[in-house]
């Protein structure tokens, strides 16, 4: 059972520095490079009932990542309509007991739409009047609803044509091309590439890149879904055991490298299409502090120019942000666990936004209160390019004899712009972070996908809707992977959230490239 909060105003920590955490009145506004970035607030709310079916028979589930397709962004009067996309990770799975399904990497097509006039939780209960629930929204102020309608998909293919797994790959691995590849010798998925998608970002010619887990690579496939070049990180950023080879599994922390189970969270083309920004989820087991559950918050974000080679070797730039830190119990005391980053969206060659979120919420084990889930705003203009250095090309850490960041290099600077633990907000759409809550559904634990499109006001050229959504891990009552079972006890249902913000002029050029 979750703890309640006390009262409406929650505890958080950024950083090593303690602050209350009291609701700034809308519109909230950050400066950066000369520009203001203003969050005007939730508009707008939708979800899909977690037992929903997807086109390939599996519980359809987990946004860990999500796009409006390029080119299908339309406004008609209030209502605004799309193609979304969103990728689910790999599959429903439980690593405590080894079980893995054979899950079939893809992604899941819908037709989005957005209605600024209709309330959202009238139609929230539409869409959840399918399915048995155990939690009923109440009534909130007027909230423009989106409905998403599940149309098809797409599966995910190797080099050959064949599917990719989301089992784990223990010590497997195969070569395709002179890459060595995660891939389970013998079991469930063996022989195939096994995949932990995270991150997706469409390209202008209908490809897409996808973020890995296990190997920390991106994926590049063609507009129909299969494989045409993979984006081999450096070494500092590969799974290495302690002799050097690679070590993809997700059941144990490698002896350099991603931190298993925090991989290629975030991932995002700047608006010009020509470089791509790739982020891990927290830091590299080199880079973390011994002893500290708060000394995960040095992460790399690497920058490539894919303008004439989608996968290019190497990164032109490399840099460290320094994450939030967090009281797990939410009184304001030392920080103890750093808020792990979930997806990023490129505004510019220097800034853009990342998701950073805590590990509490619904589906989420340990009954901790929710405390910090936020949208930064993160600047590179002052940052320490680390590319072509030993930090890079080998295994040196970033730390200073274990302790902090060393003197000589620069983190990216960040301020917090979307603040997700409004209440007032939340309970507009449902939602609350008090578990105790009668008539209000807890907000989730795992908001993990993000993307900008624009929102074609002539008034307002500047205005832009920030999409978010939840990954539910499959947590449904009724839930079936692979032709199995994996029924849990509640209901978590996939949503989307959709905040109005206001940026500057240089993220104007990428308008044209939704609609």
């Amino acid at each position: 059972m979750l703890r309640p909060l006390a009262g409406l105003a929650v505890v958080f920590l950024l950083g090593s520095a303690a602050a209350q955490h009291g609701v700034v009145p809308l519109p909230r506004a950050v400066e950066a490079g000369g520009g203001t970035y203003v969050d005007k607030g939730l508009v707008a709310a939708g979800m899909l009932p977690a037992g929903t079916i997807d086109f390939l028979g599996d519980t359809l589930g987990s946004f860990s990542s999500l796009m409006i397709e390029p080119g299908s962004w339309q406004r008609d009067g209030d209502t605004y309509t799309g193609v979304l996309w969103t990728l689910p990770d790999r599959g429903r799975n439980d690593p405590e007991r080894g079980v893995f399904f054979d899950y079939r990497g893809r992604l899941h097509r819908f037709r989005f739409s957005m209605t600024l006039s209709e309330p959202a939780v009238p139609a929230i209960r539409r869409q959840r009047a399918s399915l048995p629930r155990t939690t009923v929204a109440a009534e909130a102020a007027p909230t423009a609803a989106v409905t998403i309608v599940p149309d098809g998909g797409r599966v995910l293919q190797d080099f050959d044509g064949k599917p990719f797994t989301g089992a784990d790959p223990g010590t497997g691995t195969r070569i395709e091309r002179g890459i060595v590849l995660p891939s389970p010798t013998d079991g469930t998925g063996a022989g195939k590439i096994s995949l932990d998608a995270e991150s997706l970002q469409f390209t202008r010619d209908g490809g897409f890149y996808v973020g890995d887990e296990y190997a920390a690579y991106v994926y590049r496939f063609d507009k129909g879904g299969r494989l045409t070049g993979v984006i081999v990180p450096p070494r500092s950023i590969r799974p290495l055991d302690a002799d050097g080879k690679p070590d993809f599994s997700s059941l144990h922390a490698p002896a350099t490298g991603r931190r298993n189970n925090q991989g290629v969270e975030g991932m995002a083309l700047s608006p010009d299409g020509k470089r791509l920004f790739v982020a891990l989820q927290s830091a590299l087991v080199q880079d973390t502090r011994a002893g500290d559950a708060a000394g995960r918050t040095l992460t790399r974000v690497l920058v490539y120019d894919v303008s004439r080679d989608p996968v290019p070797r190497r990164p032109m730039a490399h840099y460290v942000v320094r994450l939030p830190a967090y009281d797990a119990d939410g009184a304001g005391g030392k920080p103890n666990r750093t808020a792990a980053q979930s997806e990023i969206r490129v505004l510019d060659d220097r800034r853009f936004l990342m998701l950073a979120r805590d590990g509490a919420g619904l589906g989420a084990e340990g009954g901790k209160p929710i405390v910090f889930k936020s949208v930064l705003l993160v600047d590179t203009s002052g940052a320490t390019n680390l590319a072509g250095t030993a930090y890079e090309n080998g295994t040196t850490s970033i730390l200073r004899n274990g302790g902090d960041l060393r003197p000589d290099i620069r983190t990216a600077t960040w301020q917090p712009l979307v603040d997700l633990l409004d209440p007032t907000d939340l309970a507009r759409v449902g939602l609350t972070l008090d578990p105790h809550a009668e008539g209000k559904a807890l907000l989730s634990e795992k908001w993990e996908a993000m993307d900008l499109v624009p929102a074609l006001d002539p008034e307002h050229p500047g205005d832009w809707f920030l999409l978010l959504g939840n990954d539910n891990d499959f947590i449904a009552r009724h839930c079936v992977m692979d032709g199995k079972r994996c029924d849990s006890a509640f209901d978590n249902d996939n949503r989307i959230l959709v905040y109005r913000l206001s940026l500057p002029d240089t993220r104007s050029t990428n308008a044209s490239h939704h609609r």
